[in-house]
């Protein structure tokens, strides 16, 4: 592990991962749904398995999250199954061309992918209220966290898929008219790196974290950890996994 992977993962406010230490000495199990053998949980049917709901976090947001993943994309291995089992109740996976309905005329939404014309954080409240009124019709204070008041945008979409399946995704119609945002350059922690990409490349639930991170930071108030249980399996399983290849030498 390096020194910049150690410092991101080893700062998080988590929930103890003893319930996990637990269910990986059990060993793998079959989800109950499927029937298929899995560790922790069912990549397939999204639950939990050799787990209860309450040996994981439950992790409210500040928005509705969708994700988009690629056809092709390996369920196995994926990331965005651990937002929807720690966020259970504001993030939605959908699988394309499935996506879901945007309707900007009711709500801020943004798609977080990077490009030419890609925004930051910061200069979301500039864009969707350039002159101090927001946009598009905003959301009731009732309809939405006490704090969402200050947020320029309700949802946020994200695809997950491999940096060379993208262009199907985000050419689409139907994601054209959305404003794209790009997170400040960071580098990834996750153990199945794309070959030939940059390690500024992240995996699905690292960009979500991040995004909600600067989010809060810049609209809410100082953060202090409101999102890091959206990484409780991801530190987790990397520290699992770099333990077993240091064992086998390849660290």
């Amino acid at each position: 592990m390096s020194d910049q992977e150690s410092s991101v993962l080893s700062g998080l406010l988590l929930a103890s991962h003893a319930p996990l230490d637990d269910a990986q000495r059990a060993g793998r199990m079959k989800c109950s749904r499927c029937g298929a053998s899995r560790m922790f949980y069912c990549y397939s049917c999204c639950a939990l398995v050799g787990l209860e709901p309450r040996d994981v976090p439950s992790v409210k947001l500040p928005l509705k999250i969708d994700i988009i993943k690629h056809p092709n994309e390996t369920d196995g291995k994926s990331t965005a199954v651990q937002a929807k089992l720690l966020a259970p109740g504001d993030v939605n996976i959908y699988t394309y061309p499935c996506i879901p309905e945007l309707d900007q005329s009711a709500e801020n939404i943004v798609l977080v992918f990077p490009g030419p014309d890609a925004m930051t954080v910061e200069e979301l409240w500039e864009y969707f209220s350039p002159d101090g009124k927001p946009k598009v019709k905003r959301l009731k204070a009732a309809d939405a966290d006490p704090e969402s008041h200050s947020c320029p945008i309700q949802r946020v979409v994200f695809v997950d898929s491999t940096w060379n399946q993208t262009t199907r995704i985000i050419t689409d119609e139907r994601l054209q008219a959305l404003p794209n945002v790009e997170l400040k350059s960071r580098r990834t922690c996750f153990w199945r790196h794309q070959k030939g990409c940059p390690d500024t490349y992240l995996a699905t639930i690292e960009a979500i974290y991040y995004f909600l991170k600067d989010l809060h930071g810049h609209y809410f108030s100082e953060y202090t950890g409101e999102y890091d249980n959206l990484l409780f399996f991801f530190s987790f399983l990397h520290k699992l996994i770099n333990k077993a290849k240091k064992a086998a030498g390849k660290l």
